[in-house]
C-alpha cells in the first residue's frame, strides 16, 4: 500500500469529531505550557475523541505528576475486586503542594472543636487553603466525568497567564478521583467498542449505546457503588471513605450522568432535605449553583436545579461527607453513552460537549470554593463547633449498643461507625444493667450528626414534602421520593441500640477500628466441639468448616449440655469420632478466622434436649451452589446475593446463565436460588421446560430459594406448579353506602347484551364517586418506597433457628403475596400486623394495612426437597446483615431437611 493510501485508511479509524479543521476548544482562549503532556501524546488521542480506558486515566494523571511534581501529586488509595488501581491526585500551588502535611493537620484540628481553641481556629481559617474533592465516575457507563477529570487536571497545570486558575491554585488544593469504579467503566468500553462500526453511530438504539446484562453501571459485585456509603462494603469506597478522613474536604462533589434527553443538573438539590444538615450546608450550595450557571449561561448550555436528585438518604457518594461537615453536592451530565447521540428533539450531542459541561462545573466549582475560600473553612468549624454543643444539650446523650444477641452484628456497627471517625467506647465491666463489652457512642463529639443519621431509628422527611407527596400519589403523578426512606441501620443489623439522656457511669475504654473481639475456644473437645448458633460469626465458622472438609452436624432445637451449658437450636457439633485427629487445631483456627466460640465437650450427654444422635440433629453437606446468572435477574440482586456468600461469608457459588437452567445438568447442585428479576420475568428465558426440569429437581431433593417480588412471582405462577402462594391485586377501595339505605350512587341502571362492549351505567353525584370510578381494576398495590417493615419469625422452624422472634426488611416495590396455606408449608417469617408492621421510613395508610400479616419468608416441600421464597430481598445492598443467619439458613440446613 503506498503511504498516503496507508494514511488515508488511518484516517478512516479516527473518530469524525477528531477530522475536524478547528481544533475543539474546552475554555475557549485559554493559552497552555506546552511542557505539561496533552492525552494526544501519552495517549494517542486529544480529549475527549475517544473514551479513556482506566488504566490510560491513571496512567495519564501519573503522566501529569511526573511533568509538574511541585504542583501535583498521585497516590493510590484502593484496588477493585478485578484488581485495577484506583488513584487520586492533589493539585495546588507550589506552596501548598509542599505544605500538604500542614494543611491535613488544620483540618484535623478544625473538625474538632475540643482541642482547639476558637483563636487557633481564626488562625487557621486566615492561612489554610480551603481543600475541594471532585469524584468522577462512581457508575461505570456514566462515561463523561472521567474524561473531564483529565482536562480539569491538565487545564490547572497547563493553563498561562489565568487569574481564575491561579486564584484557584493559590486558594484551594483540588483533589481528584479519576474513576471510581474502574471495573464497571471498563466493562463499559469493552461493550462499546466490540459495538463499533465504520464511524461512530447517533441513533440512540444501536449497539454502541446499549449494553448486554449487567451494564457498566456497576462493579464487579454489580453493586451501585453510589449507595454503599452506608455499610461499606466495596474496596473501592471503602479505601476513599478513608482518604476523605485523612483530608476532610470542604467540598464533595460527585459527578454522574443521566439520560440523554436530558441537560444537566447541579445543585441546590431537591427536597426532601436530610434534617441532620445544617442550614449553612443549604444556603452554601446556592454559590457554586450561581457560579456554575453564569458559565453555562455563558457557554449556552442548558440546565436545572432544584429537581429530582434529593439530600435525603445518607448512603450516596454526594451524601456522606456531609456528615463531617463537607459540602456535599451531585450534578448530573445528559449522557451519550458512546462518541455521539441524536437526542429525541434531533439535535445530536457529541461525547467532547458531555466532557466539556463536566469539565465545566469542575473548574467553576474549584472557583467558588476559592472565592469562598475563608467562609468555607470558618463553616466547617462551626459545624463541629455546633455538633458538639448540640451532642451535649439535647435529649439523646448517648447510644448505647448492648453487646448480647447476635453479638457479632454488634461489634460490627461498633467498628463500621469507628471506622468513619466516630468516638465508641467499651465497657470493661458490666455497667447498668448492660454486659461487660458493650459499647458506648456519645453524642458530644464532632460526629454527632453522622451518629444520629446513622442510629436514629427514624429520620423524617419534612410535613410539606409529605403532603405534596400524598397529593401527587392521589392524583396518580410520579413520586419525587428517589431513593428508600429508612436505613436505620441497627434497624438493618437487628440489634439493641438505647438512647441515653445522661452519659453512662462505668470503666470504659476507646476502641480502634482494628481493635474488636476475637474467636475463642474452651475445652479439651475429646468427644465434640460445639459452636452456638444465632451470631453471624458462627456462620462463617460453619462455611469455613465446610470448605476444611470437616463433619458438621446440627440440633434443630436447644439442648443443655451436662453441667448446665445451654446451647441454643441451630448449634453446630463437630464429633471427634467423624473428623480428623486434629479437629482442635483446625477448630481454634477457624474460631480465630471466623470470630465464633467454640465449646470443647468430653461428654454428648445432655440433660434436656435432643442428643447428639438424635432424629433432631442432622448432618450439614459440604453443598454446591447455583445462582441464576444474566437476564431476567436484578444484577444488583444476584451481585449482592453472591457477594454476602462469597464475600461476607466466604462460600463460592456457581453462577449459571439463566437459559442454561431450562438444558443444564443440574445434578451436581443442592441449591439454587434464584434472584430478584430486573425487568421481564424468569418464565421468559425458562419457558415452561425450564419450569418443569426446575420442579423435577426439587422433587429429587434439591432446594429452589427464590429472592424477591420478581422470582416469586415466577415460582407463584400456577402454570409452573412451584409455590402454592399467589400474589396480590391492591385492595379495592370499599364503596359508600348512599344515605337511607339506598344502593350506592353508583349503581348498575341495566345489564349490557351478551357480548357488548357497553357496560351498566352509573349515576356519579358528587367528586367522591368520580374518584372511586376513575381507580383502575386489579391493578398491584402502590410502590413502597424502601421502608424497614418488622417481621414476626416462628422460631420453631429448621428455617428460622439462631433468628430472633422479631426482624427488619426492607420492602421495595409492589409485590404482596398471600400466606401459605397449613397444608402445603409453612409461613416461617411473616410481616407483623398493621400497626406494628412500620419500623422506619414512609409508607401510606393502605399499603401498611395490606402487607400486614402477609408472608416473607415461605417454604413448601415438594417430593424430597424443598421451595422456600423471600418475598422482599433478603440481601438487598449487602446491608441486611440481621437477616444474613435466616438467609444461611435456608442455603445450608434446606439440603438436609
Amino acid at each position: 500500500m503506498k503511504p498516503t493510501s496507508f494514511l488515508a485508511a488511518l484516517a478512516l479509524l479516527v473518530p469524525v469529531s477528531a477530522q475536524t479543521a478547528k481544533p475543539f476548544e474546552y475554555w475557549p482562549g485559554a493559552q497552555y505550557d506546552s511542557s505539561i503532556p496533552t492525552p494526544k501524546q501519552v495517549l494517542g488521542y486529544e480529549f475527549g475523541d475517544r473514551i479513556t480506558w482506566s488504566a490510560n486515566l491513571v496512567r495519564y494523571f501519573e503522566t501529569l505528576a511526573a511533568a509538574a511534581p511541585a504542583r501535583m501529586k498521585v497516590w493510590e488509595f484502593a484496588k477493585s475486586w478485578e484488581g485495577r488501581r484506583l488513584v487520586y491526585a492533589a493539585i495546588g500551588s507550589e506552596a501548598n503542594i509542599a505544605r500538604l502535611p500542614e494543611i491535613q493537620g488544620a483540618m484535623k484540628k478544625l473538625a474538632d472543636p475540643r482541642k482547639t481553641s476558637a483563636a487557633e481556629a481564626k488562625r487557621l481559617i486566615e492561612s489554610m487553603p480551603t481543600i475541594v474533592w471532585l469524584a468522577y465516575g462512581v457508575h461505570g457507563n456514566e462515561i463523561s466525568s472521567p474524561d473531564a477529570a483529565m482536562v480539569t487536571a491538565y487545564h490547572l497545570l497547563a493553563a498561562r497567564n489565568d487569574s481564575m486558575v491561579a486564584s484557584i491554585l493559590a486558594n484551594t488544593v483540588v483533589i481528584l478521583v479519576p474513576t471510581q469504579n474502574p471495573d464497571g467503566r471498563d466493562r463499559f468500553i469493552h461493550s462499546y467498542e466490540m459495538s463499533e462500526g465504520l464511524e461512530p453511530d447517533s441513533n440512540p438504539i444501536a449497539a454502541e449505546h446499549t449494553e448486554d446484562w449487567p451494564g457498566g453501571r456497576t462493579n464487579h459485585y454489580f453493586f451501585d457503588m453510589n449507595r454503599d456509603w452506608l455499610a461499606f462494603t466495596q474496596p473501592e469506597i471503602k479505601g476513599q471513605m478513608r482518604i476523605l478522613l485523612e483530608w476532610l474536604p470542604q467540598v464533595f462533589v460527585d459527578l454522574h450522568e443521566m439520560g440523554t434527553d436530558n441537560t444537566y443538573y447541579f445543585t441546590p438539590e431537591a427536597d426532601p432535605f436530610n434534617p441532620h444538615l445544617t442550614r449553612e450546608q443549604r444556603t452554601s450550595l446556592t454559590w457554586f449553583g450561581k457560579n456554575n450557571a453564569k458559565y453555562f449561561d455563558k457557554f449556552g448550555f442548558s440546565y436545572f436545579t432544584r429537581e429530582v436528585y434529593d439530600a435525603f438518604y445518607p448512603g450516596y457518594g454526594a451524601s456522606w461527607p456531609a456528615y463531617f461537615g463537607s459540602l456535599a453536592v451531585t450534578y448530573e451530565n445528559g449522557s451519550t453513552r458512546g462518541l455521539i447521540v441524536k437526542k429525541s428533539d434531533e439535535s445530536v450531542i457529541e461525547y467532547r460537549t458531555t466532557v466539556r459541561r463536566h469539565f465545566t462545573t469542575s473548574l467553576a466549582t474549584c472557583e467558588t470554593a476559592a472565592m469562598h475560600r475563608q467562609e468555607l473553612l470558618d463553616n466547617f468549624w462551626k459545624y463541629h463547633v455546633t455538633a458538639v454543643d448540640e451532642g451535649s444539650k439535647e435529649a439523646i446523650r448517648e447510644y448505647i449498643l448492648p453487646r448480647r444477641g447476635n453479638v457479632s452484628n454488634v461489634d460490627r456497627l461498633a467498628q463500621l461507625l469507628s471506622e468513619q471517625g466516630v468516638e465508641v467506647s467499651r465497657a470493661k465491666t458490666a455497667f447498668g444493667g448492660y454486659p461487660a463489652g458493650s459499647y458506648v457512642i456519645p453524642l458530644a463529639q464532632p460526629a454527632k450528626r453522622l451518629i444520629r443519621t446513622f442510629l436514629d431509628p427514624v429520620v423524617s422527611m419534612d410535613d410539606k414534602f409529605v403532603k405534596a407527596e400524598e397529593e401527587r400519589r392521589k392524583h396518580r403523578r410520579g413520586s419525587e421520593i428517589y431513593d428508600v426512606t429508612a436505613w436505620s441501620v441497627p434497624l438493618q443489623f437487628n440489634v439493641e441500640c438505647i438512647a441515653n439522656g445522661s452519659p453512662s457511669q462505668g470503666s470504659f475504654e476507646l476502641v480502634t477500628a482494628e481493635d474488636w473481639p476475637k474467636g475463642s475456644v474452651t475445652g479439651s473437645g475429646s468427644v465434640a466441639f460445639l459452636v452456638p448458633w444465632g451470631t453471624n460469626a458462627a456462620g462463617r465458622f460453619l462455611t469455613a468448616a465446610l470448605r476444611a472438609g470437616l463433619r458438621v452436624y446440627s440440633s434443630d432445637k436447644a439442648f443443655t449440655l451436662e453441667g448446665g451449658r445451654r446451647f441454643p437450636a441451630g448449634s453446630l457439633i463437630l464429633k471427634a469420632a467423624d473428623n480428623p485427629a486434629d479437629l482442635g487445631a483446625k477448630v481454634a483456627e477457624l474460631a480465630k478466622s471466623s470470630g465464633a466460640e467454640a465449646v470443647g465437650s468430653d461428654t454428648s450427654w445432655v440433660d434436656d434436649g435432643p442428643n447428639f444422635g438424635s432424629r433432631y440433629v442432622t448432618w450439614i453437606r459440604k453443598i454446591h451452589i447455583a445462582m441464576a446468572w444474566d437476564r431476567p435477574t436484578s444484577a444488583g440482586s444476584a451481585g449482592a446475593t453472591r457477594f454476602v456468600l462469597e464475600r461476607q461469608f466466604g462460600y463460592p457459588v456457581t453462577v449459571i446463565r439463566t437459559q442454561q437452567l431450562a438444558t443444564a445438568d443440574l445434578t451436581e447442585f443442592q441449591v439454587i436460588i434464584l434472584p430478584d428479576t430486573g425487568g421481564g420475568g424468569y418464565a421468559s428465558i425458562l419457558g415452561a421446560n425450564g419450569a418443569r426440569r426446575l420442579k423435577d429437581w426439587v422433587e429429587q431433593g434439591g432446594t429452589l430459594i427464590g429472592i424477591g417480588g420478581g422470582a416469586l412471582q415466577f415460582m407463584a405462577d400456577p402454570k409452573n406448579s412451584l409455590l402454592s402462594i399467589h400474589q396480590e391485586n391492591a385492595v379495592p377501595a370499599a364503596p359508600a353506602a348512599a344515605p337511607g339505605g339506598e344502593k350506592p350512587a353508583g349503581g348498575g341502571t341495566g345489564t349490557p347484551a351478551p357480548d357488548s362492549a357497553r357496560v351498566p351505567g352509573k349515576l356519579l353525584t358528587k367528586e367522591e364517586d368520580l374518584a372511586k370510578a376513575i381507580q383502575p381494576d386489579g391493578e398491584l398495590p402502590g410502590s413502597a418506597h424502601g421502608i424497614l417493615a418488622r417481621v414476626k419469625v416462628d422460631q420453631d422452624l429448621w428455617l428460622t433457628v439462631g433468628v430472633p422472634e422479631t426482624v427488619n426488611a426492607l420492602v421495595m416495590g409492589r409485590s404482596i403475596f398471600t400466606p401459605l396455606k397449613m397444608d402445603k408449608g409453612f409461613n416461617a417469617a411473616s410481616f407483623a400486623g398493621p400497626d406494628q408492621v412500620l419500623a422506619s421510613g414512609y409508607i401510606w395508610d393502605e399499603y401498611r394495612k395490606q402487607l400486614a400479616f402477609k408472608p416473607f419468608a415461605v417454604v413448601e416441600k415438594d417430593g424430597r426437597g424443598n421451595l422456600i421464597g423471600f418475598t422482599e430481598d433478603v440481601n438487598y445492598r449487602a446491608y441486611l446483615d440481621g437477616l444474613n443467619l435466616l438467609f444461611l439458613n435456608a442455603v445450608f440446613r434446606g439440603p438436609g431437611h
